[in-house]
């Protein structure tokens, strides 16, 4: 055979390989489309029956119950808007409501704030926080309920040691919410925080109980109470006034605050405790202020410099460092450098846990304390006193005004039962002064109450703290306290030193 021909014949080989390699390519195209035709029926399943029922969901996990308890208590809790007056130069122009045309520059200009509040009783009384009503201008509080229902609501009592007030709307047969027992809720335990942030309506968000007892400082007022439930639920502007609930539907705290450097929800927020919201909420109802339960003592929480000074074989209680006279712990024979250990078998381990468990108690109550003294342990029974915010008692107040102290008493040098000396200063702070026991000349000098707003306050002093300097100068009795604070004529910032609870040395500057 030629060359030529067997080169054609290759060619002709090739072109042959080509058309049968298309024809079945061609051919399995042609089978995926008929298989795919002949498909007639494809079966999807629906089924509105979940797998598990919502009851076998609970059993499985807390979590699971969040809807049924959303469901349940999202109706108790209201929107609240309020209308308050102010000067174009309190708020932001867009933060205020102004007048339209003429009249907008010849009245006041008028703020509208929002908060939440939790119905209580099904004829239309409705706790919440102080500050979401305070100043409100007369029939200017609007309530608007989770059905949307609205109404013009009157105030029946504030309270701002404790930022709760109680308001009340013209209703019946309302949703009314379950009060709980928050002496029983404990670190770790689901929770649902429901209120009305930035103006969405009936929001629920979930969380945990982070602490108990915090003592954050955001109440301004001189008598406060603060005892906080901590959760990391979300809060923020317009949780104000909402309920924390448990995983029963039971309120167990007011949302109060939230502690954020941008305003906004940072994973720590505060509720008032069930119990001292709801002997308030009484309070303000049946008597239109509230009766304030008095023990009759100054007092500061046991750290390990106080538990060794006292001999104790832990660091646990609150230190009597100052009784009233005549008060309700005098009577009862309580001194100072007594140490309360619990109130009514409960264990208090902080000022302001102690201040929470006699706030919720009425004056004339019967009170069982357990105490150490001088090594010993004893009991003793207590009828507490009232609280009067004019009298003189106010100098056994944990959180009373400092300048004003008991009749026929050095204003300088108080010196309570038991040798313990006091000493107050202008800044805003009252201090401790307790003989070291190596060294009776010279004393530790403990910070025991700090003034809301004063410059003490303001300038991160707290209660606890222990003053080692001031200018740089070591202190080691009230005199020489109080003459480096003195000496300080020309309203120069003031140093302290100091050494906190956790033992840490500190310095903050004070400007008188």
């Amino acid at each position: 055979m030629k060359t030529r021909d067997r080169y054609l014949t290759g060619i002709l080989l090739v072109l042959i390989g080509v058309i049968i390699g298309t024809l079945f390519a061609f051919y399995q195209m042609q089978t995926q489309v008929n298989d795919q035709a002949d498909v007639s029926v494809t079966e999807v399943k629906h089924s509105s029956k979940p797998i598990f029922s919502d009851d076998q969901l609970a059993k499985m996990d807390d979590r699971f119950l969040f809807k049924k308890v959303a469901e349940h208590v999202r109706p108790t809790v209201v929107y609240i808007e309020t209308v308050v007056p102010l000067s174009s130069s309190d708020l932001p122009d867009d933060e205020y409501h102004d007048r339209d045309g003429f009249w907008g520059n010849i009245l006041p200009k008028r703020a509208q704030t929002v908060g939440s509040g939790i119905l209580i009783s099904e004829d239309g009384y409705i706790l919440t926080n102080n500050h979401v009503i305070d100043g409100a201008v007369d029939n200017e509080i609007e309530v608007v309920l989770n059905d949307k229902r609205q109404f013009q609501a009157r105030v029946v009592g504030q309270d701002p040691s404790t930022d709760l007030a109680v308001i009340k709307i013209d209703g019946q047969n309302l949703s009314a919410i379950t009060i709980g027992n928050s002496d029983e809720v404990n670190v770790g335990e689901w929770v649902l925080a429901i209120g009305n942030p930035f103006r969405l309506r009936s929001t629920v968000t979930a969380g945990i109980v982070s602490a108990l007892s915090r003592d954050v400082q955001i109440i301004n007022d001189q008598m406060r109470v603060e005892s906080f439930i901590q959760t990391d639920a979300a809060i923020n502007k317009g949780n104000s006034g909402g309920a924390l609930v448990n995983t029963s539907g039971e309120l167990i705290g007011v949302n109060t605050a939230i502690a954020s450097q941008s305003g906004s929800y940072q994973g720590y927020g505060f509720a008032v405790p069930s119990n001292l919201a709801s002997k308030v909420a009484e309070d303000l109802i049946q008597y239109g202020e509230v009766r304030r339960a008095l023990l009759g003592v100054t007092i500061v929480s046991v750290n390990a410099e106080l538990a060794n000074e006292l001999n104790m074989d832990s660091i646990r209680g609150v230190l009597i460092s100052g009784v009233s006279p005549n008060g309700a712990a005098d009577k009862s024979g309580l001194h100072a450098n007594d140490v309360i250990l619990s109130v009514n078998g409960e264990e208090v381990d902080e000022s302001n846990q102690l201040q929470q468990k006699i706030a919720v108690k009425q004056p004339g109550d019967m009170v069982e304390l357990r105490i150490y003294r001088n090594g010993n342990e004893l009991t003793k029974r207590v009828e507490l006193g009232m609280l009067e915010r004019d009298d003189e008692e106010l100098f056994a107040s944990n959180r009373s005004e400092l300048s004003e102290q008991d009749e026929g008493t050095d204003r300088d040098h108080p010196r309570a039962p038991g040798g313990v000396e006091f000493s107050n200063f202008d800044l805003g702070f009252r201090v401790m002064a307790l003989s070291q026991e190596r060294a009776s000349n010279t004393y530790d000098l403990i910070i025991t109450d700090v003034i809301s707003g004063s410059e003490a306050d303001k300038g991160g002093l707290k209660e606890g703290f222990r003053i080692k300097k001031v200018n740089d100068q070591k202190v080691e009795d009230l005199e020489s306290l109080q003459d480096l604070v003195a000496e300080n004529s020309d309203n120069l910032p003031l140093t302290f030193e100091v050494e906190t609870r956790e033992g840490e040395l500190k310095t903050f500057e004070l400007q008188r």
